[in-house]
């Protein structure tokens, strides 16, 4: 990769796809309904390609970090916008938590 953000960018396009994939699976009612259900193996198909991808350049630590701080946050944001689903004022104090914790592991990995 020329640019040294490509992977980074990369590694976006697959918490997205992860996210889409993880949100698909409630409607998918147990891999029951064939169309959420194929969204979510697309979903993670391409998600972990990216992710194979990104680790080439990037550190584990930070990826993996990244990747579970971002997609714990967007499914919970994907499942409010696309179910209705609410999350109770606690829950936002463990997501920046954990958001403290990725950038405490991105400085550890430097």
């Amino acid at each position: 990769m020329s640019h040294p953000l490509a992977p980074y960018a990369l590694l976006l396009i697959a918490i997205v796809a992860e996210v889409i994939a993880t949100v698909a699976m409630k409607a998918a009612d147990g891999m029951t309904q064939w169309k959420p259900a194929l969204l979510v193996a697309v979903g993670y198909g391409t998600a972990f390609w990216l992710l194979s991808v990104a680790v080439r350049t990037i550190p584990v630590g930070i990826v993996y970090s990244i990747w579970a701080g971002l997609g714990m946050a967007g499914a919970a944001i994907g499942a409010r916008i696309v179910y209705g689903e609410m999350l109770q004022p606690i829950a936002f104090v463990g997501m920046a938590v954990i958001a403290a914790g990725v950038g405490l592991v991105a400085i550890g990995q430097r």
